[in-house]
């Protein structure tokens, strides 16, 4: 055996432990929660995350419902793909819609126009008025920091709080879903998945995704090191300059904090080889969210946040 086959079968085998381990995690919620419920926005994460679910309980149906905080100001193409998603497998789908609370009072619109940051009220007051007790999220430990603090199975408080120092040990694969009533659980089954783990799993699979993820013309603006586009979140400011380039997406959220990435990667093989030569992570090099601070993320979950 060559090398370069070890090295292949190596990488096969990983992709197979991590399909296992996450399977096994959605079938431990499945019998330890009374309402989970799977967050779900159509992007590369959660769309992987719907796949294992779909696995883990094939043929039966998906049993969680899935969850959307929807800014306003997502892609067109993300939210097509959605609901082309949740129609196929006959999936049902609870919407939160940020502009709600906008209308309502309940939130006020940030002066920079972004609603990332928005959507942690809608995110709790939905997991409250349905009782949810356990949320599956996409979240991976390689894509931030934060992240990289949290358990698979990570507990939140009545206010819907992470507590970094309350995190539980997790020897031998064994999730404490333990919680008080009115608490919950953030569920991670990707948390030991990398971006390249994700796209191997992707082309492995045969997984769809929005078109968004592979490179198109899109007319784009230059601020703060992104490419953005304009949308119903606002549009170039006074001395940016439009361009249409050759662009894609590493990842999906508010259309006014995340930027596009300049690329020709048109098959996942090419986006696989594109991500292997990077040495920033999709969150690192995209989203405007993440670069509040040096905690924003940490910040944001300890409110409640994804």
């Amino acid at each position: 055996m060559t090398t370069l086959e070890a090295a292949t079968d190596a990488a096969r085998d990983n992709l197979t432990a991590l399909e296992s381990e996450a399977v096994h995690i959605f079938r431990e919620v499945a019998g330890e929660f009374d309402r989970p419920v799977i967050l779900f926005s159509g992007g590369k994460d959660s769309t992987l995350l719907l796949h294992l679910a779909i696995k883990a309980f094939w043929p039966a149906p998906v049993p969680f419902p899935l969850l959307h905080v929807d800014t306003g100001h997502n892609f067109e193409e993300v939210i097509d793909f959605r609901d082309r998603i949740v129609d196929k497998y006959g999936l049902r789908l609870v919407v939160a819609h940020v502009q709600d609370w906008i209308d309502d009072g309940r939130l006020t619109e940030r002066p920079d126009g972004t609603r990332n940051p928005l959507q942690t009220q809608p995110l709790l007051d939905t997991i409250g008025e349905h009782k949810f007790d356990a949320v599956f999220g996409g979240g991976r430990r390689d894509e931030e920091r934060a992240r990289a603090k949290e358990r698979i199975f990570s507990l939140r408080n009545a206010f819907g709080q992470w507590e970094p120092r309350r995190q539980r040990p997790e020897l031998w694969n064994l999730y404490n879903g333990r919680h008080r009533p009115g608490e919950h659980v953030r569920v991670f089954p990707l948390s030991n998945w990398t971006e390249a783990d994700v796209w191997n799993y992707i082309a492995r699979e045969g997984v769809e995704l929005p078109s968004i993820y592979y490179a198109h013309q899109r007319p784009v603006y230059r601020r703060d090191g992104m490419w953005l586009t304009e949308g119903p979140w606002g549009g170039p400011r006074d001395g940016e300059v439009v361009q249409d380039l050759t662009v894609r997406y590493r990842t999906v959220g508010d259309g006014s904090c995340t930027g596009a990435v300049e690329s020709t990667a048109s098959t996942v093989e090419e986006v696989i080889a594109e991500v292997q030569a990077s040495r920033l992570t999709e969150r690192g090099a995209t989203r405007a969210d993440d670069r509040l601070s040096e905690a924003a993320m940490e910040d944001r979950k300890r409110e409640g946040y994804f």
